[in-house]
């Protein structure tokens, strides 16, 4: 859910969502790569494209398989 800051949080980390609608649930796409060790996450509502960011993937802590 998007705060009043416009912002999401995910596994403690806070990504800005400057479009993003306030209050609202957004659905988050992430795409990891291992060989360079970051992700793109897209944000999305409605499906509309909100935007996206490049994180760490370490910073995001995903599963791994």
């Amino acid at each position: 859910m998007v705060n009043s800051y416009r912002k999401v949080s995910i596994n403690n980390l806070e990504l800005k969502v400057p479009k993003a609608p306030l209050h609202e649930k957004i659905q988050l796409r992430i795409s990891p790569d291992k060989e360079s060790g970051i992700s793109e996450v897209r944000f999305w509502h409605k499906d509309n494209f909100l935007g996206n960011q490049k994180v760490k993937n370490s910073e995001l802590n995903l599963v791994h398989f």
